[in-house]
């Protein structure tokens, strides 16, 4: 299977890019680089193999998820430099305009 210029203007008008016609052939040669490499590697022996899901062997190192004590609202808001009830206030940073 190679990629041809056609294959590779299809690409393009699928991602929506303009390309040159220098950048069409860049891409295809080096497309079919990608391809024959994967040939290449569709040679080898795999099948003392086995599969896997990951390619490393971590677990999960996050904390379990317990329910902990965190700080009070009021504590929170207790240096806040303005505030409405049980919210920060903090000036508009979006514009009404497009």
């Amino acid at each position: 299977m190679s990629v041809s210029i056609k294959d590779v203007e299809r690409i393009a008008e699928l991602a929506m890019l303009k390309l040159t016609d220098e950048e069409k052939e860049k891409y295809a040669t080096q497309l079919n680089h990608i391809l024959d490499y994967m040939a290449t590697l569709n040679k080898l022996d795999t099948s003392d193999v086995e599969p896997f899901s990951h390619a490393t062997e971590s677990t999960n190192v996050f904390r379990p998820d317990e329910l902990q004590p965190s700080i009070s609202t009021e504590d929170a808001l207790k240096n806040a430099p303005s505030r409405t009830e049980h919210y920060f206030k903090v000036p508009k940073v979006i514009d009404d305009q497009k």
